[in-house]
């Protein structure tokens, strides 16, 4: 496949499906070459809108399609573990859309059968494969930062309260963590592994899914990591990583294209900024490119252990908001 961009089979028509097709003009590393949905209408609809020429009533019809090269799961949540697994069962690596799944059982079933098939199998937290965070990666590996302390980052967003949107409807995954919050905790997974602590509140949103959710997490080095994510106000949507030496911020949005402050504990601060083109969901589709030409089954920069340990903590804070009693 080197030599050629990828060609891309995009599952779902919703808004972030779109995002992502139009990102991927932004880079000659794949295109999007078919479209697959629950119905024709809604696939000719995406298809004209931006010019994708195949157009699929059904996702089986789009898995089975000889010029897909791989599969984009943008479905609603719950969706993604039947349709990235219809997928792989096809023979297609598949980029599914975060959360990975909606628990850590489904996204162990996920792995083995992508492992057992030989077949590229990467998380879409597309966070990961931006310029910032990779350079953000290589300054606290660098140990430029001392130990690591506290890792702190929020998303909140504004949202109308309608029972029929998707963040709020039960039925599509709806609520702050499994949207807002995946954000926060894989951050910190990102830093500082897999907690061996969490704590964690939640304020149910009017349909009942968590409408705000606030966590403490607690590592065996000592560090600790809070988090914060709610449907119902704009928040700064920061991060930070603060450590014995130095801290790093990073500007809102923090899980977007964005520029971050190394801080050391004596001296001047160091600004990193640079430009971007796009809303950042193409190096994600760049970096599957890149595994796909070098016969790679997984990203080193999201690890499907490391997605199934964050579902893992997402199960954790959700099991102890429902004995908390909420």
């Amino acid at each position: 496949m080197a030599g050629s961009p990828v060609r891309w089979g995009i599952m779902g028509t919703g808004g972030i499906a779109d995002t992502f097709v139009t990102d991927l003009r932004n880079t000659d590393s794949g295109v999007a070459v078919a479209v697959g949905s629950r119905s024709q209408a809604s696939a000719d609809r995406f298809a004209d809108r931006l010019g994708i020429g195949r157009r699929h009533a059904s996702y089986v019809e789009l898995v089975a399609d000889p010029e897909v090269d791989v599969v984009y799961v943008a479905t609603p949540h719950p969706m993604h573990h039947a349709n990235a697994l219809l997928a792989l069962r096809a023979g297609k690596p598949v980029l599914v859309e975060k959360p990975f799944t909606m628990n850590a059982a489904e996204a162990r079933e996920l792995v083995a059968v992508a492992r057992e098939r030989g077949l590229l199998l990467v998380e879409a937290m597309w966070t990961r494969f931006l310029p910032h965070i990779r350079r953000i990666r290589e300054l606290v590996a660098s140990g430029v930062l001392g130990e690591i302390v506290t890792v702190t980052a929020d998303h909140g967003q504004w949202f109308a309260e309608d029972p029929d949107f998707r963040l709020f409807a039960p039925a599509l995954g709806g609520g702050a963590l499994a949207d807002l919050g995946v954000y926060p905790v894989s951050f910190a997974s990102m830093i500082l592994g897999m907690p061996s602590r969490i704590t964690a509140l939640c304020t149910p949103a009017f349909t009942g899914v968590d409408g705000q959710t606030s966590m403490l997490f607690g590592y065996d080095s000592g560090a600790q990591a809070v988090l914060t994510c709610t449907l119902r106000a704009m928040s700064p949507t920061r991060a930070a990583i603060v450590g014995t030496e130095a801290r790093i911020e990073i500007d809102g949005d923090f899980y977007a294209p964005t520029s971050f402050t190394l801080i050391p504990r004596e001296g001047e601060p160091t600004r990193f900024e640079q430009g971007h083109l796009g809303r950042g969901l193409r190096h994600q589709a760049d970096e599957v490119a890149r595994l796909l030409a070098a016969g790679a089954t997984e990203s080193p920069l999201m690890p499907l252990d490391e997605t199934i340990s964050i579902m893992e903590t997402m199960d954790a804070v959700l099991a102890h908001q429902e004995k908390a009693g909420h």
